[in-house]
C-alpha cells in the first residue's frame, strides 16, 4: 500500500508479471513508476498544483474543491536498493518515494515485504 501527501485515500501498487525475478519472486523496481500502470491515483487530489483543482477551486470562489486523482509522476522511485536489481533496475524499499508533479509524495505504507536497504 502507498499513499499521496496530496492524495485522499491509499493506493496499491502493481507489480507487472514481467517483473518477476526467479530468485527472488515479483518484487518492484524503482521504475515502476506509471499511471495508471503501476500507481492508479489516490481517489481525490487536493493539490492547488494540480490544474485541475486550481480550476474546480476557482470556480468554487476560493473553496478547496479536489478533483479526480491523476497522478503526474515526475521520475522513478528513490531511493532505490543500488545493491539488489531486477533486470538491472535498482529495487524498491520500504523508504522508497517518488514525486507527482502536482506537489504530492507518493510513499510505501505498507510494504508486502521488503528488503533492509540499510
Amino acid at each position: 500500500m502507498m499513499t499521496c501527501s496530496q492524495g485522499v485515500a491509499p493506493a496499491t501498487l502493481t507489480v507487472l508479471p514481467w517483473a518477476a525475478d526467479a530468485d527472488a519472486g515479483q518484487v518492484a523496481t524503482v521504475n515502476d513508476n506509471q499511471f495508471p500502470t503501476n500507481i492508479p491515483g489516490f481517489q481525490m487530489c487536493q493539490s492547488m498544483a494540480n490544474p485541475a483543482v486550481a480550476s474546480a477551486t476557482a470556480a468554487a470562489q476560493g473553496v478547496l474543491t479536489p478533483q479526480p486523482c491523476v497522478p503526474n509522476i515526475a521520475g522513478p522511485w528513490t531511493p532505490g536498493l543500488v545493491f539488489g536489481t531486477s533486470d538491472g533496475e535498482a529495487l524498491l524499499t520500504a523508504d522508497s518515494v517518488c514525486q507527482c508533479a502536482y506537489a504530492g509524495v507518493i510513499s510505501i505504507t505498507t510494504p508486502n515485504c521488503f528488503v533492509d536497504g540499510g
